[in-house]
């Protein structure tokens, strides 16, 4: 019979290797699929002990004319139904792929489900079943074209999930890709030597890896699709089965795991239990960052290394790639490591020369297996290279300590806790740094296009560590915000969040801060003496707070007395945020109301009149959830027109924007009879003077 292997892309030449050491006869290799021949049994012993193979497909038949629903129904019609299922029994279909007139892959699969139902009922005068959840019998169509190809299932579910884990790590790999991954570092070609993963997770790879040497079964008890079909003996199976139990050896290994999350470790060893492996494993709570030395003698490094799973976390990371780079050097000479990971930016930071690369493919998201041998040459050569790319890099450092130097006085004199201290000064250096309390911020701004992009990736890395030795901050406590564009399905991935929240004092206000989950932070430090003239003039004003964000300024206006206070903004989030600033300032009162609304059609539609209005809107807007596409300059005066009729007569509104080179249009001003006094300047705090257009705000009221 005719046999279809899947896997992901990167494993299928271990796949046709795997296949061949069963004596099995391989027919065709294709990507993340390798097709081939084998009896029952021999299918079957294949499925028990297949290491690479995700699932295995039955081939049933294949044509290659099939354009239209006609076309696909005789060929599913004339089918030997009966060989695979009785009537009384129930199947599914599943369908992938289109051509010009089977466009819809919900509609093919009807087809076929009908010509399979219409065959049993001419045959048998009776129909089977369809049970999409649990069926007897599960059929895949797979269509190229004009080309098609009927499966039946007979792996059953995947087989790649072994049964052992429960839990996983963060950034998890799939076992038959960790399978693949000990395969290629080579560590089986002798396992009496030590095999280590420093940043282990839920201990995939080390599990892995020991089952392999002991070359015990994968899937020895799984609930196999091929159980349910005709050709399928029980007492041969069980045979079988007791046979490759037998199989497994007895075998001295060396396998330790480090990670720097106990938790994570009790998972790695209830795993390693569950799998039968748990005997050979020494799990360790450690810190991959500060890594020791683990054997005596030399063996591999196998590890799947973070790369960039947490938006924000790069400091981390550059800071955990350096220093691993300086251990491999100084305490694991003439190991060989094998390192899986995203980034090659990060890998040149372990400055190491890599003998070989696999790409492979986790999920949706391209890997890279990078291969090394930490001979006494390479360690050698690398040992001189300094810790900075660029020497001229210190000029940036110094230029933090200046500017920290200059705010010193009116830091302490304001008791301000959040500030920019680096904005852009040197050119070369194109980042924001904002410090908050113990933790800071680096934004970086996207470099010019003649700016070679390997360099400003370098010129980053300086600038992430020497933030972190200047400031005395800890990597961990660093986020970076990098703004470049992502590749392929890096756009797609969903960041994990670290939920870190750290609260800031702002003249006598408190606000909840995150600077790791989200683009901002969840406070523009450059509004915050616009904030404070909200709650200075605040006293028994009904005030409005439109974009309002995490309803910071509402939060000072209802600090200054105001009697009533509206807070306005699009997101869900950011106003369930606000209400938890008000919560932390201890401000509750019924006239202190949150509406979720598109600002610009609440203001069409406002009724009412506001004696303090905060109006800060973004420069523009083209969101969704929007009514219209929104831009500051070309839209500011209708936005006006619209605060007019509910701004009361001795009303003020705040008007702000962000906008470079922002020109308020004075003479349709007047023609709505308002007057406006630009205050840009006296709202540019001391941390926000080098950049003074970063904002512009107005002070507007009746004329």
């Amino acid at each position: 019979m005719q046999f279809i292997a899947l896997t992901s892309i990167g494993i299928e030449n271990l796949l046709v290797e795997e296949l061949q050491s069963f004596e099995i006869k391989v027919t065709k290799q294709s990507i993340g699929s390798v097709r081939f021949e084998a009896d029952n049994l021999t299918a079957q012993k294949f499925c028990m002990m297949t290491r690479y193979a995700t699932r295995v497909m039955l081939l049933i038949d294949e044509h290659e004319d099939i354009n239209n629903k006609d076309d696909l129904y005789k060929f599913a019609r004339f089918q030997g139904w009966q060989e695979w299922f009785g009537p009384s029994q129930t199947f599914a279909v599943e369908f992938n792929g289109t051509n010009k007139e089977l466009k819809n892959t919900q509609f093919s699969g009807l087809v076929i489900k009908d010509a399979v139902v219409d065959y049993f009922q001419d045959l048998y005068e009776q129909r089977p079943s369809v049970d999409k959840q649990d069926a007897n019998v599960r059929i895949i169509a797979k269509l190229n074209k004009q080309k098609i190809a009927l499966y039946l299932d007979y792996s059953g579910p995947r087989l790649s999930d072994r049964g052992y884990r429960l839990k996983q790590g963060k950034a998890p790999i799939r076992e038959h890709l960790a399978a693949a991954l000990v395969t290629r570092s080579g560590w089986l070609n002798d396992t009496s030597k030590p095999l280590f993963d420093p940043c282990c997770g839920s201990g995939t790879l080390l599990i892995e890896a020991a089952s392999m040497a002991l070359k015990m079964p994968t899937n020895l008890n799984k609930s196999f699709a091929f159980k349910r079909l005709p050709s399928f003996r029980e007492a041969k199976f069980k045979e079988l089965q007791k046979e490759l139990k037998q199989q497994k050896v007895d075998s001295k290994l060396w396998l330790i795991g480090h990670d720097i999350d106990s938790k994570v470790i009790e998972t790695a060893k209830s795993n390693a239990n569950r799998a039968g492996v748990g005997e050979f494993i020494q799990f360790k709570v450690a810190d991959a960052g500060k890594l020791q030395s683990v054997a005596k003698r030399p063996g591999t490094v196998l590890s799947n290394l973070p790369y960039g799973e947490r938006l924000g976390s790069m400091a981390e990371l550059i800071n955990l790639y350096r220093n691993m780079g300086v251990s491999f050097k100084k305490h694991y000479r003439d190991w060989n490591a094998a390192l899986l990971g995203t980034d090659d930016e990060l890998f040149r930071l372990l400055k190491l020369a890599s003998k070989k690369r696999y790409k492979f493919k986790n999920g949706p998201i391209d890997v890279t297996l990078y291969m090394y041998e930490l001979n006494e040459k390479q360690v050698a050569q690398n040992q001189q290279t300094s810790e900075l790319h660029y020497e001229q890099s210190r000029a940036f450092a110094n230029r933090l300590k200046k500017n920290k130097q200059g705010l010193k006085s009116w830091l302490k004199k304001e008791a301000v806790e959040a500030y920019r201290l680096y904005d852009a000064d040197i050119p070369e250096y194109n980042v924001a740094v904002d410090v908050y309390g113990d933790n800071a911020v680096i934004f970086e701004y996207a470099a010019p296009k003649e700016i070679n992009a390997e360099v400003a990736d370098k010129r980053l890395q300086d600038v992430i560590s020497l933030t972190a030795e200047t400031l005395d901050i800890s990597p961990s406590n660093l986020a970076v915000k990098v703004r470049k564009k992502q590749r392929g399905d890096e756009q797609y991935t969903s960041y994990e969040k670290q939920n870190r929240y750290q609260v800031i004092e702002e003249f006598g206000a408190k606000f909840k801060v995150n600077l790791y989950d989200y683009l901002d932070t969840g406070l523009f430090l450059d509004h915050r003496l616009a904030r404070r003239f909200m709650q200075q003039n605040a006293q028994d004003k009904r005030v409005l707070n439109l974009f309002a964000y995490t309803g910071s300024a509402s939060v000072h206006a209802a600090l200054g007395g105001a009697k009533s206070v509206t807070t306005v903004d699009m997101s869900k989030t950011y106003l369930k945020w606000a209400e938890e600033n008000f919560a932390l300032n201890n401000l509750k009162n019924p006239r202190f109301r949150f509406e979720q609304a598109d600002c610009l059609n609440w203001l069409e539609h406002a009724k009412g009149q506001y004696d303090l209005i905060f109006l800060d809107p973004p420069t523009f807007s083209n969101s969704k959830r929007m009514k219209n596409v929104f831009d500051v300059q070309r839209d500011h005066i209708q936005l006006l027109t619209w605060v007019k009729n509910i701004l009361s007569p001795d009303g003020v509104l705040l008007f702000s924007n962000n906008k470079r080179g922002f020109k308020m249009d004075e003479v349709a001003l007047m023609g709505l009879g308002l007057k406006a006094e630009n205050i840009s300047k006296e709202t540019l705090s001391p941390d926000f003077k080098r950049n003074k257009q970063i904002h512009n705000s107005w002070l507007i009221t009746h004329g």
